[in-house]
């Protein structure tokens, strides 16, 4: 995944914040959309491509373009910042590919530790029973 061409093709967008702020918010544009269009992306291959596709469907538009917004601070400037780094950490957990687990067998002393713990809890509870007197 090649950053600086990512960060090239992505399209901003600043609008109003919504929620209470008073004036500021009625008059000054901070919150701030990023648009991240998957398919025509030059900076990723066409298996990560996919990859991203599978992995963030519900969040993709029907044209597989991937918005995000950040409205956290009343600093435009911030916000595009974060939600820059918001988009790039989303991608490389998509991007992600967890190592494959290797199938492995208890030792013999682990099997031999069990045995034990199984014969001490049965004869502990032996021990609670009533004598039997014959």
């Amino acid at each position: 995944m090649l950053e600086t061409i990512i960060l090239k093709e992505l399209q901003y967008k600043a609008v109003r914040s919504s929620g209470a702020g008073g004036q500021n918010v009625n008059k000054v544009a901070t919150k701030v959309e990023v648009y991240f269009n998957i398919m025509e992306s030059q900076g990723l291959s066409e298996v990560e491509k996919e990859r991203i596709i599978s992995k963030l469907g519900p969040k993709l538009s029907k044209e597989n373009v991937l918005i995000l917004q950040a409205e956290d601070t009343r600093s435009q400037h911030k916000n595009k910042e974060i939600v820059t780094a918001k988009l790039f950490t989303l991608l490389q957990g998509a991007l992600y590919i967890p190592k494959k687990r290797k199938a492995t067998r208890p030792t013999r002393a682990a099997k031999e530790k069990r045995i034990n713990s199984k014969k001490k809890t049965a004869w502990k509870k032996e021990l609670r029973k009533r004598p039997n007197i014959e």
